[in-house]
């Protein structure tokens, strides 16, 4: 059969190959890693968790490339290009290399009259992890997709797993409480070898599975620990100490939190990837990472978030509760149809004056109306307004010709919300009213 040779041609074909978009399970994906003959010759550190994955990755990835190391990050979903997905020593990989990597993993699902169908996870991931494999690289860094003992990336040993914050999220796959889905994300541990737990009060069953196997458990509050005041913070783990950090690049109260996380797998693996305090400097003040809470400079203010579950919208909350008054708030938000939206409506609803719910490209996802009844449903604010919209950046156009320059916007939710502002590249305001 002729192979797909642009990489939209091979995305669409990956979409094709399996009758769930979602189906847990490595037999299949790891059956296809070995006749690939896929394996790394460097460190490799997992990341799971329901909320700080990406940032964790990014702050992971800055330090070490200011130590000087090659790096490699996997990263899931992406925001405007399939190509974000992959970084390779800090930029983002090329279609063309993707589409290679493509080929050699068709060529492998379909061998000798043995077909392995794969999800479009699946079949996207073997691609970029030999992509990976094939770069010469001192380390690589992978976010776990979902869950984490059954994701397509748990097929690889970690040198180092990273367990960052548990909350309610894909309920249906991985279980009705943090419990069970803490099992599921302790998963990516390994007998032996450090494990990093960065939630300050992780599942019990976390630390249970983490015992039964032999982990090196490194719990923070226990392990390590961090402080700080309003112009600097510390750190102490295990041997560790840094002091009079400034704050990452990243935005919000929580990267804190993440990255108290990164220091402690920096120094679980120092002896086979040692930084230097300075490095740690360095790679802190130049992490970025596109819409973790974001904030767009001009008139009237932009904050861009991708919280898309309660967990993320209570840390949302509090990060725009921080940054002063605003005359008026208005907010564009997408969402997946199987997401609790009630509970993250309600949490930053006292903050909104203004919403436009958005429809998103996507059949996964719940209309702006439908969005929009979910919040009439449970608002107590007389003053507060709600629209729908087909498309985000029709929200947001909305949104700008309704703000004064001395107002906030917020566009938060699902990926594909932040992304449908991000891309045409960076919003640029121009509503008659505005001052530049």
């Amino acid at each position: 059969m002729q192979h797909p040779t642009t990489l939209d041609d091979w995305l669409a074909h990956a979409e094709r190959l399996h009758p769930k978009s979602i189906d847990m399970g490595l037999d299949r994906v790891r059956a296809v890693a070995e006749r690939m003959g896929l394996k790394f010759d460097c460190p490799v550190i997992t990341v799971a968790g329901t909320n700080g994955k990406g940032s964790t990755c990014a702050m992971l990835e800055a330090i070490l490339m200011a130590s000087g190391y090659r790096t490699g990050v996997y990263t899931s979903p992406h925001l405007v290009h399939f190509e974000e997905r992959c970084r390779i020593r800090g930029d983002i990989v090329k279609a063309a290399d993707l589409t290679a990597n493509f080929a050699r993993v068709e060529s492998a699902r379909v061998l000798n009259g043995e077909e392995v169908s794969l999800t479009y996870f699946e079949f996207t991931t073997l691609a970029i992890l030999q992509g990976l494999a094939d770069a010469q690289l001192d380390v690589v860094i992978l976010e776990v997709g979902l869950g984490g003992r059954l994701d397509a990336v748990n097929i690889l040993d970690a040198d180092c797993a990273v367990i960052t914050s548990i909350d309610l999220d894909h309920m249906e796959f991985l279980g009705k409480d943090r419990e069970s889905i803490g099992f599921e994300k302790a998963g990516i541990m390994r007998a032996g070898r450090p494990v990093v737990v960065s939630d300050p009060v992780p599942p019990q069953s976390i630390i249970d599975h983490a015992a039964a196997l032999g982990a090196d458990l490194w719990r923070l509050g226990q392990d390590f620990n961090f402080s700080g005041d309003k112009l600097q913070w510390n750190w102490a783990g295990r041997g560790r100490r840094y002091a009079g950090l400034a704050y990452p690049a990243l935005r919000g109260a929580n990267q804190l939190v993440n990255a108290a996380g990164v220091l402690a797998a920096l120094t679980a693996l120092r002896g086979v990837l040692p930084v230097t305090a300075q490095s740690v400097r360095n790679g802190l003040s130049m992490v970025e990472l596109p819409g973790r809470f974001q904030i767009i400079p001009g008139q009237p203010t932009l904050v861009l978030d991708v919280a898309h579950n309660p967990h993320a919208v209570a840390a949302l909350t509090e990060n725009l509760d921080a940054m002063g008054f605003y005359p008026c708030t208005h907010a564009v938000f997408g969402a997946m149809a199987d997401k609790d939206v009630a509970p993250m409506l309600k949490r930053i609803g006292p903050l909104i004056d203004q919403w436009y719910f958005t429809d998103l490209p996507t059949p996964r996802a719940a209309t702006g109306e439908a969005l929009r009844a979910v919040w009439q449903a449970g608002n107590t604010r007389l003053d507060a307004g709600a629209l729908a919209y087909k498309t985000p950046e029709a929200a947001l156009q909305a949104a700008v010709k309704a703000a004064n320059p001395t107002d906030r916007i917020v566009v938060f939710g699902s990926f594909h919300t932040v992304g449908g502002i991000l891309k045409d590249g960076i919003p640029r305001f121009s509503a008659p009213h505005f001052s530049a």
